[in-house]
Formats: structure tokens, C-alpha cells, sequence
């Protein structure tokens, strides 16, 4: 290399900025850990709240269909 000298000195502000980006990085993925640890009970919540609305929605259809016969009923009785 003609006239490129390269220091092999670690000074502190480099240690710094190395630490400080390890330490912004571990927040950072923490962070993101917590997001997705909320986002995987809500996903658990809306599971057990969609089931709860599909067996809901069952029933009801059952009503309409009974209410449906009782109607016919009365109405073949007139």
C-alpha cells in the first residue's frame, strides 16, 4: 500500500459508541419482545372470541329455524 497507514488505536469514544449501540440494539429487541409477547395474547383473546361468536351465530340460526316452524304452526292453526 503506497502511502496508507492504517492506526490500530481503540480510542474510548470508540468503545463508547460500540457499547452504546449494543445497548440500544438490546433495548431495542426487549422492546420488540414485549410487542410481541401483547400481539400473541390479543391473537388469543380474538381466537376464543371468534369461537365464542361462531357457536353464537349457530344458535341463532337454530332459533330462527324453530321460530320459523312455530310461526307455520300458528299460521297453519288460523
Amino acid at each position: 500500500m503506497s502511502g496508507v497507514r492504517l492506526e490500530r488505536t481503540v480510542t474510548l469514544g470508540l468503545i463508547a459508541t460500540v457499547f452504546l449501540q449494543t445497548a440500544g440494539a438490546l433495548i431495542w429487541v426487549g422492546a420488540a419482545e414485549a410487542r410481541i409477547e401483547q400481539l400473541e395474547r390479543e391473537v388469543e383473546t380474538s381466537w376464543a372470541i371468534s369461537e365464542r361468536l361462531a357457536r353464537l351465530e349457530g344458535e341463532t340460526a337454530v332459533m330462527a329455524h324453530t321460530l320459523r316452524r312455530i310461526e307455520e304452526a300458528l299460521h297453519d292453526a288460523d
